[in-house]
This record gives C-alpha cells, sequence and structure tokens, in this order.
C-alpha cells in the first residue's frame, strides 16, 4: 500500500486571502515549490513544514496529512 502525504496549505491561504508568492516569500522558498507542495507533487522536508504551519499559525497536523 502506498503512502501519501497531503495537505491543507491551499485551504489555509485562502482563509488568509494569501497568495502562493506571498507564502513562498515568508518561508524562503519559490512559488513554483508552493505549487508542487498543494499539488501533493513534492513532500516538504520537516522544517519547511514547521515553517508553513507557522505561517498560518497552525499545528503542522493540521496542515499536512500522513496517511498509509
Amino acid at each position: 500500500m502506498e503512502k501519501q502525504t497531503t495537505n491543507k496549505i491551499k485551504v489555509y491561504r485562502a482563509m488568509r486571502d494569501m497568495t502562493q508568492e506571498e507564502l513562498a516569500d515568508k518561508v524562503g522558498v519559490t512559488r513554483q515549490t508552493i505549487i508542487a507542495i498543494e499539488k501533493n507533487k513534492y513532500v516538504p522536508s520537516l522544517g519547511l513544514a514547521f515553517k508553513i504551519s507557522r505561517v498560518f499559525d497552525e499545528t503542522i497536523e493540521n496542515v499536512f496529512q500522513y496517511q498509509k
């Protein structure tokens, strides 16, 4: 069975009216990286996942989900 990481970044960005570019600037990555993470094509490092979660003032578990 394939394990998969999903996320709610797009939802949290929408709730805060934040663009992908703004989020990318806040966490120090490119917009393309945020796009790849949102589409679940790229799994962020643990450090980047914490940075993203802190921008939204949420726990990492609320933003990212790990499914078996």
